[in-house]
């Protein structure tokens, strides 16, 4: 069975509509939960993402609120946090990652934070039971993909991109698949530019799949009521972990 990873922005539209929906998605396809903490130059993100981000900070995000948050919501679906490094840092990561692992949540997602330097960071980590999930690209040499992946936990980020050659067609991932395979038995995801179209392609010889623009795009649309927002999607989910698996 192949995983459906989620990304959500956490306290948009509000803190509550985020634990309904968070709880809704892990009864409706999602394996894991990325609850994305809200920054001002999410730099690694999409348009729809970033225009998440701010609309949660304007509305007076705050970091406790995802801490409330994931109290309710990581005891029934793993979850992850995925933020920017200073988001992290600003909370003193020693006194966070023990308060996140008796919460229940199971490692964070740093996009901006490059391997070498995340090293400093494995001890409190694995002391504290947390996965600080690594990423790797089809532009890294083979030697670094090894790096990389050794001793990776969880999950190895995979982050796919198409028709990055310019020729605007998909990229054969396989290659890319098999070298990080050959240096680690961590399942691999794949993230970036997938959705209900793509993900049945994207997922040949993954683990998985990681979704997040697909979602926060229903969040953005002002017209849906809050019920109608989840019920899209939790179809959205169902959908594409139908087509992983079929």
């Amino acid at each position: 069975m192949k995983n459906l990873v989620a990304y959500i922005t956490s306290g948009y539209p509000e803190k509550s509509f985020t634990i309904d929906l968070s709880l809704a998605l892990g009864e409706n396809g999602v394996d894991t939960l990325e609850l994305g903490v809200p920054f001002s130059d999410p730099v690694a993100d999409g348009p729809l993402i970033e225009k998440a981000n701010h609309k949660a900070l304007e509305l007076g995000f705050k970091f406790k609120d995802l801490i409330e948050i994931s109290k309710e919501v990581a005891p029934h679906v793993d979850t992850l946090w995925m933020g920017y490094f200073n988001s992290f840092y600003q909370q003193n990561l020693e006194k966070l990652l023990p308060l996140a692992n008796e919460i229940g949540v199971n490692g964070l997602i740093i996009p901006d934070v490059p391997h070498e330097e995340a090293l400093a960071y494995t001890k409190l980590f694995d002391t504290n039971n947390m996965a600080n999930i690594s990423f790797v690209a089809p532009t890294d040499t083979e030697q670094r993909i090894k790096e990389v992946v050794t001793d990776a936990k969880k999950f190895i980020y995979m982050v796919a991109y198409t028709g990055i050659t310019g020729s605007g067609a998909a990229e054969d991932l396989q290659p890319f698949l098999a070298s990080i395979k050959k240096y680690s038995q961590t399942p691999v995801y794949v993230g970036f530019g997938v959705n209900e179209k793509t993900a049945k392609d994207k997922v040949k010889g993954a683990d998985g799949v990681i979704v997040g623009s697909a979602f926060v795009n229903i969040l953005l649309k002002n017209e849906l009521s809050y019920t109608q927002k989840i019920d899209q999607c939790c179809e959205l989910s169902r959908m594409i972990k139908n087509e992983i698996n079929s």
